[in-house]
């Protein structure tokens, strides 16, 4: 039999075949081989008993992220906020330049314009051609764009602890009745109320995957590029890097660059180069061999 895993907690992974879900282990010879199952994953497996089942192999995968820990991805939903908390721009693109490596299509979407008008950074991300919404999971406002935006595809739900994906996951399937947790008004930061990742059916053919809040130590952590393959994360960047006066320039401080000329002239917004400077710096001090 055929499934896809929608959740992974404590050794058991479960197994949605379109019919029911199935709570199964892993074959031994996953581990051997060095194959850990994850949330997203299409897989064969066998079962054993009425409520029980056994993995027997993982199917090949479109992509594979480590935070979060999905595979098979169609787009990654980037939830933001202006509000309590305040997203930092930096937390955003440093995720899209991963996507952008992975094949899979971000959708930025700042959430809580109840309480903060978000069009100042949803218009950044929008000039850069990513799909784009400011929404309210307490309001409903934007909910049903969002929900035309991700029909019928596999996306996970990533961003800052507190910025409301599982209120946003909730306000498209009330059924899912996901816990959610307030923000801390001491620290500026939301509590970790999802502790796994799992997939939702939300209809339509949409599966999409709440999953734990991450912090900026966290962001710090998660995989990056070479610094030589930078540039190409960065969509906006394309129509200037083959017009630099040098063919090795990093977009950084080189004479005769066409991109640092784009930011100047307001076609690149400072916030994104400003953030791929950064990565680059951290992507210099990366040696190959502690890369995945």
């Amino acid at each position: 039999m055929e499934g896809i895993i929608v959740k992974a907690l404590s050794g058991f992974y479960y197994v949605d075949d379109g019919q029911g879900i199935t709570p199964c282990r892993g074959r031994g010879r996953l581990r051997h081989e060095k194959i850990s199952p994850l949330v997203g994953d299409r897989v064969v497996f066998t079962q054993t008993g009425e409520n029980q089942g056994i993995i027997d192999r993982v199917l090949p995968r479109k992509n594979e992220f480590h935070r979060p820990a999905v595979a098979n991805i169609d787009q990654l939903v980037i939830v933001a906020s202006q509000a309590v908390p305040v997203t930092d721009p930096f937390l955003i693109d440093r995720v899209i330049a991963i996507a952008e490596g992975k094949g899979c299509e971000s959708v930025i979407c700042v959430n809580k314009c109840d309480l903060a008008p978000g069009d100042s950074l949803a218009d950044i991300y929008r000039a850069a051609g990513f799909p784009t919404v400011t929404l309210s999971a307490q309001t409903g406002e934007g909910v049903e764009e969002l929900r035309r935006i991700i029909a019928g595809k596999v996306c996970a739900f990533t961003g800052n602890s507190g910025v409301g994906k599982s209120s946003l996951l909730n306000a498209l399937e009330p059924e899912a009745a996901i816990p959610t947790g307030d923000v801390s008004e001491k620290l500026g930061r939301g509590r970790h109320t999802t502790r796994h990742v799992e997939l939702f059916r939300l209809g339509s053919g949409t599966l999409a995957a709440d999953t734990p809040g991450f912090s900026s130590f966290d962001v710090d952590r998660m995989e990056l590029c070479r610094k030589e393959e930078l540039a190409e994360r960065f969509r906006e960047f394309a129509p200037y890097r083959d017009e630099c006066q040098f063919q090795d320039c990093a977009h950084i401080k080189e004479r005769g660059c066409a991109v640092l000329a784009a930011v100047k002239e307001g076609k690149i917004p400072p916030s994104r180069h400003d953030s791929y400077v950064r990565l680059y710096r951290q992507a210099e001090e990366i040696p190959d061999w502690q890369r995945p």
